[in-house]
């Protein structure tokens, strides 16, 4: 296991730190295509919990979603317009379903999916919305968009770094385990320690106030458990242990992404809130 681990982060970790280093384009070509992956992922596991949708048009509309974060300043700022035509459009193709016991949920399900797998896109929005680094800082070599992505990605790392370890040497009470059996108190309090640790140290690098993290840090942390036990109640639903076989020893795109889903739109509300 530890083996297949090894190998996983191999896989995962040289392409998204390439990308960040690179920039804007390759950001976005690497968040388009783990979207359409996890949504796929989506898609089966609704349809694994007996929740019939238009799997191929649902990936379409995320990968559609996702490209309109990228351009969001250009074309459509809030998204809205993009989603309401995917709305109307996954209407009009759950009228092709007979019955329509199996029409509206077919309708549902495929707007809740091509929704849920596009909240990557906010790692998108998070980088255009990033206020200046200031020159002297730490970390000044990055541009903002950089800066903050990294924030995001090192704290939901840290979170689930230190929820594993001070979980697995401390965990004795567990919490919502009709979702997920391996959660508890410990390992929660332990996430939030770290994240908020690496939230200080980033923002102190990004030239702001560190203490911003006794905030930033403990929303990070509980927006990443809460994306991690919606997957879970997702998989619970469907039956399944992972989201997919794709990553050997990780399953799926979307057991690895699932934090992200949920702490990206947080990052960008604190950031609008804060410095704008």
């Amino acid at each position: 296991m530890l083996r297949q681990r090894a190998i996983s982060a191999a896989i995962l970790i040289p392409p998204l730190v390439i990308a960040l280093l690179l920039g804007r384009p390759w950001i976005t070509v690497v968040i388009v295509v783990a979207a359409g992956l996890a949504a796929r992922e989506v898609f089966q596991l609704l349809a694994g919990a007996g929740y019939p949708s238009l799997a191929w048009f649902g990936i379409a509309f995320t990968v559609g979603l996702v490209l309109d974060s990228a351009a969001a300043p250009l074309i459509d700022p809030n998204g809205g317009v993009l989603l309401a035509i995917g709305f109307v459009l996954a209407a009009v193709g759950a009228f092709t379903r007979l019955d329509p016991r199996d029409g509206l949920p077919t309708w549902f399900a495929t707007v809740f999916g091509a929704v849920y797998a596009s909240f990557l896109g906010y790692i998108l929005r998070l980088g255009e919305a990033a206020p200046a680094i200031p020159a002297g800082s730490a970390l000044s070599w990055f541009t903002p968009e950089q800066g903050w992505i990294l924030l995001l990605v090192l704290s939901v790392w840290a979170y689930d770094t230190g929820a594993y370890f001070v979980g697995k040497r401390f965990g004795r009470r567990k919490f919502l385990t009709h979702i997920s059996a391996s959660k508890t108190y410990a390992g929660l309090i332990g996430g939030i320690v770290a994240s908020t640790v690496v939230v200080a140290l980033v923002l102190a690098g990004l030239g702001k106030s560190p203490i911003g993290a006794l905030i930033l840090g403990p929303i990070v942390a509980l927006a990443a458990q809460a994306g991690d036990l919606a997957e879970s109640m997702l998989k619970r639903a469907a039956g399944a242990k992972d989201s997919s076989n794709l990553i050997p020893g990780h399953g799926g795109v979307l057991d690895r992404v699932d934090s992200f889903l949920f702490a990206a739109p947080v990052v960008l509300l604190y950031v609008l809130a804060a410095y704008r």
